[in-house]
């Protein structure tokens, strides 16, 4: 646990000088000037909107937590729990989101249970994430053929990934022939543990669960996209709905794919990029915008 926090606090001083790069950057590139003038007229009535439903989205991601943790047995207040959550998403600015796995080391202090058994939580969360934003993301790519290539490489990637963890005879195997390796025989009981989880977690029903949770959970912070857009000025509408789903969901994914911290740099350049491309040309209201729902 030594390593790993240290791991975390070197990761936490990077994140923060590389989030002032990139938010200087950002606002290098829109014209500082002209971005004070942006978010100086934002309507800032809007504001507690897009906090709602920015706390919407975390609120449904607690929950799938709270069914992820019934599905393993694991016995823990619901208090203790949400503390336990809230941890983690103040880690999800370290590199690859590693600040995450304080969550099982946490669960392990409180309930006794091995951080291998625990584990496959988070990465059940990341995945059923992941999905649930390629679908928010497909409404736009019907719409503008933008990104598919990419999208399409991630959705391969995570159901292979779900299907071989499905297959236990497939998955076993490869246990088994691990096992059978001197650099992995002592771990080989982790492993188990790790995967017997991994296969709980990540059947077709609960699953679909966790994936419709996503959904309905990211469409709020897509919704506060779009509330920031319409803050800025930007003529609402359906269709600037639909933009704002794709370009977060696309920035999100992009972010996360890239494995830095918070995708600094991955996901505010992707988002910057794509509402330039699809609802405003001007590189001053892209800018605030970007800056707004990143902070």
């Amino acid at each position: 646990m030594g390593l790993l926090t240290r791991q975390i606090r070197t990761g936490i001083v990077f994140s923060f000088v590389l989030a002032f790069i990139v938010i200087t950057a950002i606002a290098l590139y829109s014209d500082v000037p002209r971005v004070l003038g942006a978010l100086a007229s934002f309507r800032w009535q809007y504001l507690p909107l897009i906090l709602g439903l920015t706390l919407f989205n975390y609120f449904c991601r607690f929950f799938k937590w709270q069914y992820y943790l019934k599905r393993l047995d694991v016995k823990i207040s619901w208090i203790k729990s949400l503390l336990i959550f809230l941890s983690g998403l103040s880690m999800a600015i370290t590199p690859g989101k590693v600040g995450e796995l304080l969550k099982s080391y946490f669960l392990k202090r409180i309930t006794g249970e091995p951080i291998s058994r625990t584990s496959p939580v988070i990465m059940a969360e990341r995945l059923s994430d992941g999905l649930a934003m390629l679908l928010l993301a497909s409404t736009g790519l019907v719409l503008y053929r933008f990104g598919w290539e990419v999208l399409l490489v991630l959705l391969v990637v995570g159901l292979t990934g779900i299907m071989v963890i499905q297959n236990r005879r497939l998955s076993l195997a490869i246990l088994s022939f691990g096992e059978r390796l001197p650099v992995l025989a002592r771990i080989a009981h982790l492993m188990r543990t790790f995967y017997e989880s991994s296969y709980t977690l990540l059947q077709w029903r609960p699953l679909l669960l966790a994936v419709s949770i996503g959904f309905i959970s990211w469409s709020g912070e897509c919704a506060a996209l779009y509330f920031v857009f319409t803050g800025l000025g930007i003529a609402a509408g359906p269709d600037l709905f639909i933009k704002a789903t794709f370009i977060l969901s696309v920035a999100s994914l992009i972010g996360s794919a890239s494995g830095l911290p918070g995708g600094l740099g991955t996901a505010d350049g992707s988002m910057l990029g794509l509402t330039r491309l699809l609802v405003t040309t001007s590189a001053t209201l892209g800018g605030a915008a970007t800056l707004l729902i990143r902070l």
